[in-house]
């Protein structure tokens, strides 16, 4: 269950057909796309037919390959421009196991998400990606890999940093962790990297 009490296999948001749709709309093949994500074609075609579920630097690598948001990809359409998201029009969808809900409006150049991250998911899986990230934990603890160095962080803690700098995280402990997540949306023509020990294509395959 997430910290809102809503069960996160009930987060339903149509992810596989959206990764489709985008890729076409921006006239990428899936040779194409899979080549600007660092990914190998297979995987990418997995993920767009719902066998295998993104990742958080997966949905990133995706979004500035189309130029579009990661909320976007994930389904999410805040109603209009306002600049008030309510609690209620934050749809929640689960994608790598995480359970993502928009935090702010799409097309800005900061992109923000409440993110809920599960006991165990996405353990291990480096990230590398241009860019900058800032997170504060709401509940639950995070383990947060920079480089070398390992940091606890509590509800109240916060974290900003440099995203080409090699990251991991994951919650502590046996019970999920909630954090408020912001990135700056950028392109690049450069392959975003999940290093998991392999090739970035090889790895790509595993998650």
């Amino acid at each position: 269950m997430t910290s809102s009490g809503e069960d996160p296999a009930r987060a339903t948001a149509p992810v596989a057909p959206n990764l489709r749709d985008r890729r076409r709309a921006s006239g990428l093949t899936l040779e194409a796309a899979a080549s600007r994500a660092g990914l190998s074609v297979a995987h990418l075609s997995r993920l767009e037919t719902g066998h295998r579920q993104p990742s958080l630097p997966v949905l990133l690598a995706l979004s500035r390959s189309y130029g579009t948001t990661v909320s976007d990809l994930l389904g999410e359409s805040p109603p209009g421009h306002s600049p008030v998201l309510r609690r209620g029009d934050a749809q929640a969808t689960r994608a790598g196991g995480w359970v993502y809900r928009a935090a702010g409006n799409p097309g800005r150049a900061m992109q923000a998400l409440r993110v809920t991250v599960p006991p165990a998911a996405q353990e291990g899986l480096v990230r590398v990606h241009p860019g900058e990230e800032w997170l504060h934990v709401l509940s639950g603890r995070l383990a947060l890999g920079l480089g070398e160095a390992d940091h606890i962080l509590d509800p109240g803690d916060s974290a900003h940093f440099d995203s080409l700098v090699p990251h991991r995280i994951s919650a502590v402990g046996d019970e999920a962790a909630d954090m408020l997540f912001v990135h700056t949306l950028l392109r690049s023509t450069a392959s975003e990297l999940c290093i998991g020990g392999a090739h970035p294509r090889e790895a790509g395959d595993r998650r």
